[in-house]
């Protein structure tokens, strides 16, 4: 179990539980839940969640944003829920069409984004260091280069024919098999030299051979998208069917024989072609509407994109993209939405630079560092979209830009990074020029820029709690926080934890213990305890808010030797037996005791006066907060 594990707990017990999960899957920021009932969900308590930067509901996904640390908190929420790595045992639940189709794209695509990105990038650099380098093309750095950038792109059914197959429940194996059987050698020796006979994309009536008197209609689908998710769709059918049939002792060959033997003969005479004369038309339709007005249409995806992200529904577009280069080597459907990110990144940078909030100034810059790399949602939740006018002046840049870029014939030659990796896709691969692509960044942030400096203003009191119960003014006036446990009192500097050492989960003090039990420091309620018992979080009745850790990475010991006299929600008052715990099992399983006292909202308050003892016994004023 990893550092999230805690995390992971509440939000598994707050989207209804393991038994309310039907899949979950993720992205770069997201966790995207699929659940049986969302009405069991509480939305709220998800939203108030340390490491939580809020909640998306969008396409029937339930999604909890929490950063680019997601990967890891996801693995956390696998393990609580008790899910296998495909989701086994996924029920599909009611959904229009619509939210189908986005959920589908969402699931196959997320789980290759990266090696599709990292792949792009290698891509754009090769393309780059062709024309900068003399002769590089015709050396072996270039062959090798290239089948590192191009070997996806190349092979890119294979891929999808993997995340296809969990989609679908389809065995991984066989689905890898199908996409082998549509890329054998074979088999696109003779769509390219039909092609050469027939034109370079065949469409339905142009066929090479023959099979049992039915025309083989001549395809290449190297690169292709779309025919090896209808197929793997198709296949899961089938597999579905044999497994039916087929008595248990034969189904370990049988059902992927009769799943093969059925499935790909319909797949290469009649759902290939299909779907890849589909696909050219759409192509086809996008390019009119470009060729009709490039810049109009660069402006609405510009302007749309950041909204789209916001309920998930860019998936509909990404795979058009891939396609468009997939096909034709280049693409001008997804052009118009790369400087947006700049722009909303842009806004939040002169956010900054306004805000005197220095708690929201902080928590700003990881938002503006993750933006430039192309990941905004911590930038859209957590700053512009509250503040409403920068999210809407992003937006403007990212729509201005868009258009601007598209009537500079800007075109994206791979799909590649975000942000500033995503540079590389626009590398004319012909002349090695990236100048369209940098001057699209320039004006998209210089716009989202200055029309926040200018425009907005921010509102940003600082919320202090400045009466009690009895409304008494505590302005001027301080609380005292007593000790929670007796021991020997340490600097936060002192603990061989850089989260504590550094202050950066507040400041106070820390206790090597010499009695396992903890005691309330404060009048107040019980805002936060963990499952384990490790840690408790309480709020005073003057708004201090507390939090005091037992020992150093006990989570681990899963509650082990912690027992709890309180429950989350319970008012308390200082000096109330809120734990117990047993230092000899702590020590023993190779923890130490030491216990940081932290005020987390300090931020908030005036001044923090620290105790000059050494040696405290419980319920002795350890810290004492001024307002």
């Amino acid at each position: 179990m990893g550092k999230y594990k805690d995390l992971a707990t509440e939000i598994v017990k707050n989207v209804g539980g393991k038994e309310n999960i039907n899949s979950l899957t993720h992205c770069i920021t997201r966790l995207r839940f699929r659940l049986k009932d969302e009405s069991k969900a509480n939305d709220e308590a998800i939203k108030s969640m340390d490491g939580v930067v809020t909640l998306m509901k969008s396409g029937g996904q339930y999604q909890v944003v929490i950063g680019n640390h997601v990967p890891r908190v996801y693995e956390d929420v696998v393990e609580v829920a008790g899910l296998s790595d495909d989701n086994a045992n996924h029920e599909e639940e009611q959904q229009g069409l619509f939210n189908k189709f986005i959920a589908l794209m969402s699931d196959v695509f997320q789980p290759i984004l990266g090696a599709l990105s990292a792949s792009g990038i290698i891509k754009g650099l090769v393309a780059l260091l062709g024309f900068i380098i003399v002769d590089f093309k015709s050396s072996g750095s270039y062959l090798l280069l290239n089948a590192i950038g191009d070997g996806l792109f190349t092979f890119l059914p294979f891929m999808i024919a993997y995340s296809a197959s969990r989609k679908f429940k389809l065995n991984p194996v066989t689905g890898l098999a199908m996409a082998g059987i549509l890329l054998y050698p074979s088999i696109q020796k003779s769509a390219l030299e039909a092609g050469d006979v027939l034109g370079s994309i065949p469409y339905i009536g142009d066929y090479y051979s023959k099979f049992l008197g039915i025309p083989f209609i001549a395809n290449n689908y190297s690169g292709s998208v779309i025919p090896i998710l209808v197929i793997i769709a198709f296949g899961s059918i089938i597999e579905k069917k044999a497994k039916d049939l087929v008595p248990d002792v034969l189904q370990g060959f049988f059902v992927p024989f009769f799943t093969l033997i059925i499935t790909m003969p319909i797949a290469l005479l009649i759902i290939g072609p299909v779907i890849s004369t589909l696909t050219n038309i759409l192509m086809d339709f996008f390019n009119s509407v470009i060729g009709i007005s490039p810049v109009l249409f660069g402006l609405l995806i510009g302007f749309v994109w950041q909204i789209l992200v916001i309920f998930g529904l860019h998936w509909s577009i990404i795979p058009l993209g891939i396609i468009a280069i997939q096909a034709n080597g280049m693409d001008r459907i997804m052009v118009g939405q790369f400087g947006a990110s700049f722009a909303q990144t842009a806004a939040i940078f002169a956010m900054y630079l306004k805000m005197t909030d220095k708690k929201k100034k902080a928590l700003a810059i990881p938002a503006i560092i993750s933006g430039i790399f192309g990941v905004t949602e911590p930038a859209i939740y957590g700053f512009s979209l509250p503040a409403k006018k920068p999210f809407i002046f992003s937006c403007i840049g990212g729509g201005i830009s868009g258009a601007i870029f598209m009537l500079m014939g800007g075109t994206r030659y791979n799909q590649g990074g975000l942000g500033v990796f995503g540079i590389m896709n626009y590398v004319n691969p012909e002349n090695g020029s990236f100048i369209p692509v940098l001057l699209d960044i320039v004006i998209a942030a210089t716009i989202g820029f200055f029309l926040t400096m200018f425009f907005w203003k921010p509102d940003e009191k600082i919320e202090v709690n400045t009466e009690n119960e009895n409304n008494k003014s505590l302005v001027g006036t301080n609380e005292r926080i007593y000790s929670p446990m007796t021991g020997n009192v340490l600097k936060l500097s002192e603990i061989n934890d850089q989260a504590f050492s550094s202050e950066a989960l507040g400041k106070g003090l820390a206790i090597n213990p010499t009695d396992g039990k903890v005691y309330s420091p404060v009048d107040g309620t019980v805002t936060m305890l963990f499952r384990t018992n490790h840690a408790i979080g309480i709020t005073s009745d003057k708004g201090v808010e507390i939090l005091v850790h037992i020992g150093m990475d006990t989570v681990e010991m899963d509650g082990e030797g912690f027992f709890a006299h309180v429950k989350q929600g319970d008012k308390i008052k200082a000096g109330d037996l809120l734990i117990e715990v047993d230092l000899d099992k702590v020590k023993l399983a190779g923890y130490e005791t030491i216990t940081p006292v932290l005020v987390t909202n300090y931020d908030d308050l005036l001044d923090l006066v620290e105790t000059d003892q050494k040696e405290i016994k419980a319920k002795d004023d350890l810290l004492t907060v001024l307002f």
